[in-house]
């Protein structure tokens, strides 16, 4: 266990120049002042008394004060084999009693209880390396931004701080949280880069629907002297696909075999298709992929397959499922609409606010403030253009049943509570367990823009951001 042993200065007073001399140095190490002259007290030179009689010796010894030197010479040496030599003033010193505690911060993390962690940490107990590390993940994967913040300013106060790991981490964290602009604050505050560095923030505008914002940071990083690698050119390809940007993902694919030297991998040849078929270039993929150096895998029959289902080119869908079914039967689809997994599921929604997350599911029948809310938003909806997609309701119901079941999905649910309970203009953050359905997504960009709020949805396969009618996805996830 590593002791923190603070620095503590040493005063010297001289008694003929009335001034002070302070001296800064470690208590682990020794130091020895001696002076040239002695110097007498005051004392010394008064009257003698002969009325008053004198201890011998009375001039050099103090028998209370030299007790009391010796008792905290013994004090001291004590504290310092046993670690707690701490100053008053010493930052890391925290609350005495948790001082005292034995608290496993590590075990913590590794339980998930992330959240008892940061608190310990925020009192005082003293945090290594691993549990910031390890606390920055737990973050991420949970899409925790408000304990990721509370994170970040507690390794601001540490030693920590300039670590390039350990900000590389926290890019990684923001960005799974959805929030690209500290992400990219934190990026521009490191004295120092590695290439994971410059992958990691690229990646983070990519997950996000920043796609444009991504490519112009990868030219700025190819003027530098970071050389990419393979991995770089598959979140670079991924960038494309997110911006639309199917020439200049071309480019970079034959930048990475002719400039780089980098022979490309299957994923490489999926980032292209992924380009190809977002950009609505479904015969250039069929081609791209009967021109691959090797035989395509179920995922890049997998990938076309579902970029003609989003396009509506219902040939090359039927086309290439048969492909699928004919490397694996069990690729075979009874509908064109994938049905829910075969381990029941109730659809969660996670709303974040300043200070806590309150969950919302679809168990109560149309009651309560948010239902009342949402009714009122429907109305504005229609007006709006919206036309509820029935398709994605998989119940033997009725039409106007199918309607009114879309209309109190989770999420919608979610979103209204929010507009009720937090201050106008401010953005709200909903986490969903399942993937967003095509009906809600179109219903969120119109109420993005009915409200006038920035809604971010992180469902199970990345965040939408909406923002005046418009998702981040491009209509694609």
């Amino acid at each position: 266990m590593a002791t923190v042993v603070p620095i503590r200065p040493a005063m010297i007073t001289s008694s003929t120049l009335n001034t002070k001399i302070s001296h800064s140095y470690s208590s682990s190490q020794s130091i020895s002042l001696k002076t040239l002259y002695r110097v007498n007290p005051l004392c010394a030179y008064a009257t003698p008394n002969p009325g008053v009689h004198r201890r011998p010796g009375g001039d050099r010894t103090n028998t209370r004060f030299d007790k009391k030197r010796r008792n905290s010479s013994s004090s001291k040496e004590q504290r310092l084999k046993t670690g707690n030599d701490r100053n008053e003033d010493d930052p890391l010193r925290g609350n005495a009693q948790l001082g005292s505690l034995d608290v496993d911060l590590m075990n913590l993390c590794k339980e998930g209880k992330v959240k008892e962690a940061v608190e310990y940490m925020g009192q005082g107990v003293f945090a290594g390396y691993d549990v910031f590390s390890s606390l920055l993940d737990s973050c991420g994967n949970l899409r925790s931004i408000e304990m990721g913040k509370m994170v970040h300013e507690l390794l601001k106060k540490s030693a920590f701080i300039n670590d390039i790991d350990l900000n590389n981490k926290l890019i990684e964290m923001y960005g799974k949280c959805g929030n690209t602009r500290v992400a990219r604050k934190v990026f521009d505050q490191m004295s120092l880069r590695n290439l994971s560095s410059w992958r990691l923030m690229i990646n983070g505008y990519a997950a996000n629907g920043q796609g444009n914002d991504g490519l112009l940071l990868f030219e700025q990083m190819r003027k530098t002297d970071f050389q990419p690698d393979k991995e770089t050119f598959v979140v670079v390809l991924a960038t494309c696909a997110s911006a639309e940007a199917a020439k200049q993902g071309i480019v970079y694919f034959d930048l990475m075999k002719n400039e780089y030297g980098i022979v490309p991998e299957t994923e490489h040849y999926l980032g292209v298709i992924k380009i190809l078929g977002r950009a609505g270039h479904l015969n250039e993929a069929e081609e791209f992929i009967e021109r691959m150096p090797f035989e395509p895998t179920t995922e890049v029959w997998e990938a076309l397959r579902n970029f003609a289902r989003i396009h509506g080119d219902v040939e090359l869908e039927d086309r290439v499922e048969e492909l699928l079914v004919d490397l694996d039967p069990s690729n075979a689809t009874v509908n064109k609409i994938p049905l829910p997994p075969q381990k029941q599921q109730s659809a969660i929604n996670m709303l974040e606010e300043k200070n806590r997350v309150s969950d919302y599911r679809c168990t109560d029948l149309y009651k309560g403030e948010g239902y009342e809310k949402m009714k009122g938003l429907n109305g504005q909806m229609r007006e709006a253009g919206y036309v509820p997609d029935t398709r994605y309701v998989l119940h033997d119901i009725d039409e106007e049943a199918k309607e009114k079941a879309l209309q109190y999905h989770s999420e919608r649910l979610a979103i209204a509570y929010g507009l009720i309970s937090t201050p106008a203009r401010m953005p709200l953050r909903i986490i969903k367990n399942l993937r967003i359905c095509g009906d809600c997504h179109n219903a969120i960009k119109i109420m993005s823009k009915i409200v006038g709020r920035e809604l971010i949805v992180r469902d199970n396969k990345r965040f939408h951001h909406f923002r005046d009618g418009k998702c981040s996805c491009g209509d694609y996830w």
